[in-house]
């Protein structure tokens, strides 16, 4: 694969385990419902693992923009592959919303709460606080990147073996972190399913709060920046 596909498949792979995580907790008549945030937490590590093992050979497997653009800040990326990378995160994740959603069309047709049926797209604070939440999410995605970065010095890639530790780490910002906004952590991540959210005839949708869907990327890209100096620094 080139790395634009690499990029589409393994984020395609991680939106489609990931949303389809929390549709089978949120939505009514699930087998999963309720089980809880555990099983959140632990579904979208299993995400990132895959889409990370699937992506490594061909692209690297960022599968994120913060990522990508925290690479490319120290040098270990091009920065004209960046629009490349980036547009193969963001059709990867609408493509990868859209297969979770058509695995459970029959219950987002149920009635429900819309509030539910839109957090299985994309986050939302606990609380909402602009200040607050965006600082949540520059520090979720500050541990994530600098523990990448770890993870994957000397070298500039996410290779196989690395796909567990890169899970570990997602699984960890999740159950640790991810209270207070969902835990966005990746601009793609939540744009993406955010825009299938608007695109798709789901019955008894409420609007897609575009007011707070800033929040998911400029925090993450802010802590990905931060993250990057850190680490240039130590």
């Amino acid at each position: 694969m080139t790395p634009f596909f690499g990029e589409f498949i393994g984020t395609g792979m991680l939106i489609v385990l990931g949303q389809g995580v929390v549709a089978n907790v949120v939505l009514p008549k699930s087998k999963g419902q309720n089980s809880g945030w555990i099983v959140i937490s632990f579904g979208w590590a299993i995400a990132v693992f895959v889409g990370v093992y699937c992506s490594a050979a061909s692209s690297r497997a960022h599968l994120n923009p913060a990522v990508t653009l925290a690479f490319a800040f120290l040098g270990k990326f091009p920065w004209a592959m960046v629009p490349t990378y980036i547009a193969g995160q963001l059709l990867g994740a609408m493509t990868g919303s859209l297969l979770a959603y058509l695995t459970y069309r029959g219950h987002y047709a149920q009635p429900g709460d819309p509030d539910g049926k839109l957090a299985t797209f994309c986050t939302a604070p606990a609380i909402r606080h602009t200040v607050d939440n965006l600082i949540t999410e520059i520090i979720g995605t500050f541990v994530l990147i600098l523990g990448v970065l770890y993870i994957t010095s000397p070298s500039s890639t996410l290779g196989s073996l690395d796909a567990l530790p890169v899970a570990l780490l997602v699984l960890g910002i999740g159950l640790s972190l991810g209270g207070p906004t969902g835990y966005a952590i990746n601009p793609a991540r939540d744009l993406g399913p955010r825009i299938m959210h608007v695109l798709l005839p789901i019955p008894g949708k409420r609007d897609s709060n575009w007011s707070y869907a800033w929040v998911p990327v400029v925090g993450p890209v802010v802590g990905a920046l931060l993250a990057a100096v850190v680490f240039k620094m130590l």
